[in-house]
């Protein structure tokens, strides 16, 4: 079976949060996730305070524009030094060409269909296929257009996994140690995800909410064992 990353959501509002959560998750945790909130607030200063800890940047800023646009963005966060970044797959092939094309960049994880969706939610925002089928369909449009890996529920991972014969990387959000009622519709435990074949989950509120976030952060490590 693969081995399963915890990437650590700094969904915090300051750099300060942000480092006292770096200090507390500070060897067992080597990736975080750095997203619109930090980043809006704190600008690549939050990139640099997680290299300066030592760890590993997800810039999950979620670029969908202009080819163009989102090349520029990820030229950017190249010289960033970033590990990876996020993009919506729904950009389409030619967004994730041009990314892919860069000399120096990222790896670029394609999203599919955010964890917040149900079936009713997507359906309202357009989306007439359902879940899987888009959830299918767009991770192929990535995997043949450059993307390095997929932003998908674990509860799709399993069947990427076999569809894509086990050469897909997988990165799976909405995931809860126990049942919570939040806005993750499509949520499932670190073991679950595990079991479903993802190579990275991401974590937030599990571990910032929690009284202990190392003792939390600790308990999900061993989950995924």
């Amino acid at each position: 079976m693969q081995k399963t990353e915890l990437i650590a959501a700094l969904d915090t509002d300051t750099l300060k949060s942000a480092e006292a959560l770096i200090e507390k998750l500070k060897g067992s945790v080597k990736y975080f996730k750095i997203g619109s909130v930090l980043f809006t607030a704190a600008g690549p200063a939050a990139v640099d305070l997680v290299h300066r800890h030592g760890g590993k940047v997800f810039l999950d800023l979620k670029y969908h524009d202009i080819p163009n646009t989102v090349k520029g963005a990820v030229r950017h966060a190249a010289a960033m030094g970033v590990y990876s970044v996020s993009l919506h797959l729904s950009g389409g092939a030619e967004m994730f060409k041009a990314c892919a094309e860069l000399e120096k960049r990222p790896k670029l994880w394609g999203i599919t269909v955010l964890t917040s969706f149900d079936e009713y939610g997507l359906f309202r925002s357009g989306y007439r296929g359902g879940i899987d089928k888009t959830v299918k369909l767009l991770a192929a449009l990535g995997l043949q257009n450059g993307a390095d890996g997929v932003v998908c529920s674990p509860l799709e991972a399993g069947r990427l996994r076999q569809q894509h014969d086990g050469k897909i990387t997988l990165i799976t959000p909405g995931i809860r140690p126990a049942a919570r009622g939040d806005d993750q519709k499509r949520a499932v435990t670190p073991a679950e995800a595990r079991a479903a074949g993802a190579n990275f989950i991401v974590v937030g509120r599990p571990i910032i909410e929690a009284k202990d976030p190392a003792a939390a952060a600790a308990a999900i490590l061993e989950d995924l064992k």
